[in-house]
């Protein structure tokens, strides 16, 4: 099968990885389909987080029971079923009589991970369609259906040469919400490129201490115009890569890379770094010699911040405390709140959000954002900068959300002006405000342009 090699998911592995425990279970490959079954379902049926699901420690009971090789593959299984499940749902839908019922959840999900397998990834397809059909005969929900997967399965298989560049051509691979959204936010054209963009495995990058010229030859990479270092696909697992250990760099998105940059001279100052876990843009602060107070609700993300700041050999006052409760015992010389949000931003390289969340998530996130950066304007000293940024594309946690703060008392709209950070220029909108979008940022292909979406302004208190 030749398939535009742009528009492919290319998982580490090349055939389905067994287990010393899947071949005690007489099938090897089983165990893991059904991991991969089970945890497509709780991202569809249940909204859940595929980052909460496959953690290595506190993931899903299933997946933790897998060994590494059958944990890296049933998630490159994910990732493909979610990145392209519009595609995938019409090409079985084409193979149906009458679609299946509305109950057949269970079902639909063993389709999907084969279907994935059979047109995305390195996997035999006579594999792929066997496991499927032992495990539709091996559940009581869908033992009858087995003859079902075994002809939509086969029928795909012998179709997919021609018939999955002509789907992918007319297919939106997102929910119709998140599609519709981006539409009335960006204008058709712009939402497309989203959309096919995401479809692409995101590229990597890097924030490094200095010589980003010297790292990018290191990495075989590149340095995009706002200095961080980009690859498209990482030489090694992160903590092999020279220059981990040593603390000369850490993995941050470009776009992620530039909030923290909107205070300009923070030398000498005293920053708070709101919701700061895991840690980049306090690097970054204190990189820039501020004196940083890293605040998170989370014990366990505190604790992954400190840690990466022990590895960069940086140092930062860190509080465990629920931001809103947050009582310091000196205002702050500026605060920065990179807010909770939807995370619509990131669909390219988490492309289970669309489908984990819904429009009455964006929602309750907008109000949650509003009262902390109200609780941020009163952490800062009079005169001081707040810069409020989060990682969603939707207009509700971001142009409208800020629009409407700024009829609050107190403080007032601190513009981002052209020329002050180098590479940002593109991004500015007419109000001074930062917004980037995975369509963003061409550098020559697919697998090297892009840049999570991002919104970010500046405000400044006034009394």
């Amino acid at each position: 099968m030749k398939v535009d090699e742009r528009r492919r998911t290319k998982p580490k592995q090349s055939r389905p990885a067994t287990s010393e425990r899947e071949s005690g279970n007489g099938t090897p490959g089983l165990v893991a389909r059904k991991a991969a079954a089970k945890l497509l379902a709780a991202v569809i049926d249940a909204h859940t987080s595929l980052d909460g699901l496959t953690d290595h420690d506190h993931g899903h009971p299933q997946f933790r029971a897998l060994d590494m090789r059958d944990r890296a593959l049933v998630r490159a299984i994910l990732v493909t079923a979610l990145r392209y499940r519009r595609t995938i749902g019409n090409l079985i839908s084409a193979r149906l009589e009458r679609p299946l019922p509305a109950n057949a959840t269970a079902l639909s999900h063993i389709l999907n991970v084969a279907a994935a397998q059979i047109l995305f990834l390195d996997i035999p397809d006579s594999a792929a369609v066997d496991l499927a059909v032992t495990h539709a005969k091996a559940d009581p929900r869908t033992a009858r259906f087995s003859g079902l997967v075994n002809g939509v399965l086969r029928a795909i298989v012998r179709g997919k040469e021609t018939e999955l560049p002509a789907m992918l051509a007319r297919t939106q691979d997102a929910p119709d919400w998140f599609a519709g959204r981006l539409a009335d936010a960006f204008g058709a054209d712009t939402a497309a490129r989203i959309l096919d963009i995401q479809r692409i495995e995101a590229p990597v990058d890097f924030t490094v201490k200095s010589d980003p010229e010297g790292w990018a030859e290191k990495f075989g990479g590149i340095v995009l115009p706002t200095g961080s270092v980009r690859v498209s696909r990482l030489p090694a697992d992160v903590p092999d890569l020279p220059g981990f250990s040593e603390g000369a760099w850490w993995v941050q998105d470009a776009a992620a890379a530039l909030p923290a940059r909107l205070f300009g001279d923070v030398a000498g100052l005293h920053v708070a770094d709101l919701c700061a876990a895991p840690g980049g843009k306090t690097a970054q602060l204190v990189a820039a010699g501020a004196r940083v107070t890293a605040i998170d609700s989370s014990k366990n993300r505190l604790a992954r911040l400190e840690q990466n700041l022990a590895r960069l050999g940086y140092s930062a006052n860190t509080v465990h405390v629920d931001i809103l409760r947050f009582e310091p015992e000196e205002l702050f010389d500026a605060v920065l709140l990179d807010a909770p949000c939807s995370s619509t931003g990131t669909v390219r390289r988490h492309p289970d959000v669309p489908w984990a969340k819904t429009p009455e998530d964006i929602a309750k996130l907008a109000d949650l954002q509003s009262r902390l950066l109200a609780r941020a304007v009163s952490l800062v000293k009079p005169s001081g900068r707040i810069v409020f940024s989060n990682c969603s594309l939707d207009p509700l946690e971001g142009e409208e959300m800020h629009a409407a703060f700024l009829a609050t008392p107190g403080v007032a709209d601190d513009p981002i002006r052209p020329g002050e950070i180098a590479g940002i220029d593109p991004f500015l909108t007419p109000k001074g405000q930062l917004r980037t979008t995975p369509a963003d940022m061409d550098m020559g292909s697919q697998e090297l342009s892009g840049l999570d979406g991002f919104f970010a302004a500046r405000l400044q208190r006034v009394s």
